[in-house]
């Protein structure tokens, strides 16, 4: 089972809109002017998380964390697609972070908690490959000192 196996919004995370849908969304936002609704603005920001682009993606959460501010009423779903944003991004700490809030709100909420093992999954693998990774310079470092101060004594 893959990580974007547990949860159906996750999965869907991955499923990018056409670029027509997207259009359409944002058609929406633009038609409504200076009296954008909460849902449009939501539903666009979702589409542009969605989407492979890393550019979109990062409106996308720029967009859910301005909603999240001015609608009180929306920050559960902020939240949890803020996590899911920002897990796509590769931003493992804000996206805990904002798991860890709605966690805070909802403890039992089975879908953000299946999130955040995800996310402490993500963050442990990488953590091993970067303690592998600087293992493995300093073994190079080591081995390339080595040989330095071997031949430097030959001469």
């Amino acid at each position: 089972m893959t990580e974007k196996d547990y949860l159906p919004a996750f999965q869907d995370a991955y499923t990018p809109l056409t670029k027509d849908q997207l259009e359409v969304l944002r058609q929406q936002v633009l038609s409504e002017g200076d009296l954008v609704s909460v849902q449009s603005r939501f539903n666009y920001a979702w589409g542009l998380i969605k989407s492979d682009v890393v550019h979109d993606q990062r409106l996308g959460v720029k967009i859910l964390t301005d909603v999240y501010k001015d609608s009180p009423q929306r920050r559960r779903e902020c939240l949890y697609y803020l996590a899911i944003g920002t897990f796509k991004l590769g931003d493992y700490a804000d996206a805990r972070r904002y798991v860890e809030s709605l966690i805070a709100h909802e403890p039992e909420n089975h879908q953000a908690l299946a999130l955040q093992q995800m996310i402490n999954d993500k963050i442990a693998k990488d953590g091993l490959i970067g303690i592998a990774l600087v293992s493995g310079l300093v073994a190079a470092g080591a081995t390339a000192l080595s040989l330095f101060l071997r031949n430097s004594k030959r001469r």
